[in-house]
């Protein structure tokens, strides 16, 4: 079995933010933050102590992704869902989470772990890659167009 300074030493060289929030209460108040969500964020634990994650949205509270996350905090279970979030410096990137709820020996809920994984790299290639998709798309279409108009097959 490991023992709790080893746990604590996996969490904290994890790659991924790992948040630890209460159930108790409307807010879910975090408990705890390891140091790859202090990086990846730019909060530290002390700053965002006993406070729900929606600093994390700023304004943009109307994402689809917040939608699956709210029912699952609110009803237990599991998800994964990408969503932007923004840094202190109110820079915003795309992240990755996984949230799982915790139960007691009682079956109760308890706790929430969230997992989070900056993924803007990758929403960004994505992004690119339909641009250009859409573009290639239109270069196609004139280039038809130009074919119908000449009455001709070559060009």
């Amino acid at each position: 079995m490991i023992n709790a300074q080893l746990m604590q030493m996996v969490i904290n060289a994890s790659n991924e933010g790992i948040v630890v929030a209460e159930q108790e209460g409307e807010d879910k108040p975090l408990i705890y933050v390891n140091p790859a969500f202090e990086r990846m964020t730019g909060y530290t634990l002390d700053e965002i102590l006993y406070q729900d994650c929606r600093f994390l949205q700023s304004g943009d509270r109307d994402q689809p992704a917040l939608m699956t996350i709210r029912a699952t905090l609110e009803n237990g279970g599991s998800c994964r869902e990408i969503l932007r979030n923004y840094r202190k410096d109110g820079s915003h990137f795309w992240n990755e989470l996984s949230l799982s709820t915790v139960y007691n020996q009682a079956d109760k809920q308890t706790y929430f772990i969230g997992v989070q994984k900056d993924v803007t790299v990758q929403m960004k290639a994505q992004q690119r890659v339909a641009q250009l998709e859409n573009e290639l798309a239109q270069v196609k279409a004139e280039l038809a167009a130009l074919k119908m108009k000449s009455g001709s097959n070559k060009i």
